[in-house]
């Protein structure tokens, strides 16, 4: 089975080189689907998965000088309090029974439909945003806008494990269309890191976090993601997010459904 879980992330990091994103919205499916690991185990390992395999990405683009920092720490200021107050929330109410894997399953299914629809949308969101960009309210409130943003991050990462990646990347899209792309990217990993690092942890305080499982992850993940980001530029992008998206949408109704 070790074997087993080591060809998954490999596959999962594979396609994270591919595309971009993918990382949780594929692993923790994939494991509670497949595998039939219990919903809350699933999402507790696979934020740590996910904070471990990023950080190589903050220190590449951080040397590039692909981090705005200002607006990590806005989105931290709101995302850590509030995955913070999700795990408190959690262990006084829900964790071990069956309402929160309920909770889970619906909130990651929801999750993956969402990010299904900002892979297939996200050049008309590109358009519309830097169209009315300076009529929009976030414009006029950039701070506490990112720091909303940041809270609701915050408490979906920590239920479902999805959020940082494509839809944390189309939150900062909508909220800085001046940004360039790249930056947006190395912006929202740089979030990532620290999010998924404390919601992590705090799932291994709940006691739903697989040390054994996330070793065998990252042993397949690694070479993975080295293979899938070479050969990322022989396959048309496009290609690879339609394709990514209807398995999303897939697998995000198989959960709320």
């Amino acid at each position: 089975m070790d074997f087993l879980y080591t060809i998954s992330g490999f596959t999962v990091g594979f396609i994270v080189g591919l595309t971009g994103v993918g990382g949780g919205s594929l692993m923790t499916p994939l494991l509670v689907l497949v595998f039939g690991i219990v919903p809350a185990t699933a999402v507790g390992t696979d934020l740590l998965y996910a904070a471990i395999t990023k950080m190589g990405g903050v220190w590449v683009h951080g040397r590039r000088s692909n981090v705005d920092w200002k607006i990590v720490g806005l989105l931290a200021s709101g995302s850590l309090p509030a995955s913070l107050v999700t795990v408190w929330a959690l262990k006084k109410y829900a964790v071990e029974t069956a309402s929160f894997n309920s909770l889970i399953t619906t909130t990651l299914g929801i999750a993956l439909i969402l990010t299904a629809l900002v892979l297939i949308f996200r050049e008309r969101l590109q358009k519309f945003v830097k169209h009315h960009a300076g009529e929009l309210w976030h414009e006029r409130h950039p701070v506490q806008a990112t720091v909303a943003t940041g809270l609701l991050l915050g408490v979906l990462v920590t239920i479902s494990s999805v959020g940082a990646g494509a839809l944390g990347v189309a939150a900062l899209t909508f909220l800085y269309p001046r940004l360039t792309a790249v930056k947006i990217v190395g912006t929202d990993i740089a979030h990532a890191v620290p999010l998924t690092a404390v919601a992590g942890l705090g799932h291994m305080s709940l006691g739903t976090v697989d040390l054994m499982l996330l070793a065998s992850l990252i042993l397949g993940s690694l070479p993975g993601i080295y293979l899938g980001s070479h050969l990322s530029v022989k396959i048309p992008e496009p290609v690879l997010r339609q394709v990514l998206a209807s398995m999303l949408v897939l697998i995000g109704g198989r959960l709320v459904w």
